[in-house]
């Protein structure tokens, strides 16, 4: 299904150090048409790293959306009953949303704009980005992987020597990831290949 003229939440939670690829994989999803509306969690909004400030990162979001971030429950909340979103895509989600997301517990404004999306039986995206994917993570994920309604992102280990059981979605891949999703189809392979060991 195309992307034109659908309305898609993107979501982004505090994995910071993906922050860049995140911000450089939007572009290709606003070239297809969809009209993006970007939510922030309270840590991605507020926290400042070495990866940027939280006023640079939530300006560049707003800047690439046109448009000013949902970033509390209140303001996620309509997305629900008002059926605001077609698509929701959570990139990147940390192991902390994915745990919040497979044992239904709504605190944020993702949380909440997640539980929102579910409750109209429409597609959430999920683009893994945790350190522990293959630790205390793995079980959140096959929980969600058996849910109705939650799509993943292709995902693999970013630095199998160095980080084990970490894990990173293939950004690059949203738009295409979002489409199958809104015709009910998880995109395959959904596990990617182990990257180049140096």
């Amino acid at each position: 299904m195309t992307l034109e003229g659908k309305n898609i939440g993107f979501a982004m939670t505090g994995s910071f150090c993906t922050f860049s690829t995140v911000f450089q994989a939007l572009p290709l999803l606003l070239e297809t048409g969809a009209n993006i509306i970007p939510i922030l969690s309270p840590n991605a909004q507020t926290i400042s790293t070495r990866f940027g400030t939280a006023e640079e990162n939530i300006e560049k979001l707003e800047s690439l959306c046109g448009k000013k971030s949902i970033k509390t429950i209140a303001e996620a909340e309509p997305i629900g009953p008002k059926k605001l979103l077609d698509a929701l895509i959570i990139a990147p989600c940390t192991g902390n949303t994915l745990a919040k997301i497979a044992g239904g517990i709504t605190d944020t404004s993702v949380t909440m704009a997640a539980k929102s999306t579910i409750r109209n039986s429409r597609p959430v995206i999920l683009a893994v980005s945790t350190n522990d994917g293959l630790g205390g993570s793995a079980k959140n994920i096959g929980l969600l992987l058996n849910m109705k309604n939650i799509y993943f992102a292709p995902f693999g280990q970013d630095d199998p020597v160095k980080k084990k059981n970490s894990l990173v979605a293939d950004m690059q891949r949203l738009a295409e990831t979002t489409e199958l999703a809104l015709d009910g189809i998880q995109i395959q392979p959904l596990l990617l290949g182990p990257p180049d060991i140096k």
